[in-house]
Formats: structure tokens, C-alpha cells, sequence
């Protein structure tokens, strides 16, 4: 995912399916080219590289 989408979902507060590793999450916070995203599926958090993340409907059909 491009860093200008992250920040355009970010200032909207848009409802936008985010994944990692097939997995859903919320993005926290983001600083230059890494989000700490919060796992939906349970409470882990991570420090991912922005473009890990990526919209379901871009890559599949569900």
C-alpha cells in the first residue's frame, strides 16, 4: 500500500479492510515508511513496512 492512501484513509477515518499477511488490522499510527498496526483477530501489534499492508478487494474477490 502507498503511503499516500495510508494517510488519505488516516485523515478521512474511512472503514477500509486493511491486511498483513492475510490477516485483518487496524492502523495505529504511521511514521515514514512503517505503521504499527493492532491485529483485529487478538491484541498483538506489530511494526510493519506500509507497503506489507494491502486492501482485500485489490488482491482477491471476497
Amino acid at each position: 500500500m502507498k503511503a499516500s492512501k495510508i494517510h488519505e484513509i488516516l485523515r478521512n477515518k474511512q472503514k477500509v479492510d486493511i491486511f498483513y499477511n492475510e490477516r485483518p488490522v487496524w492502523i495505529q499510527e504511521v511514521n515514514n515508511d512503517i505503521a504499527k498496526v493492532g491485529f483485529i483477530d487478538n491484541f498483538e501489534e506489530k511494526n510493519v513496512h506500509i507497503e506489507d499492508l494491502y486492501e482485500k478487494n485489490l488482491y482477491n474477490n471476497n
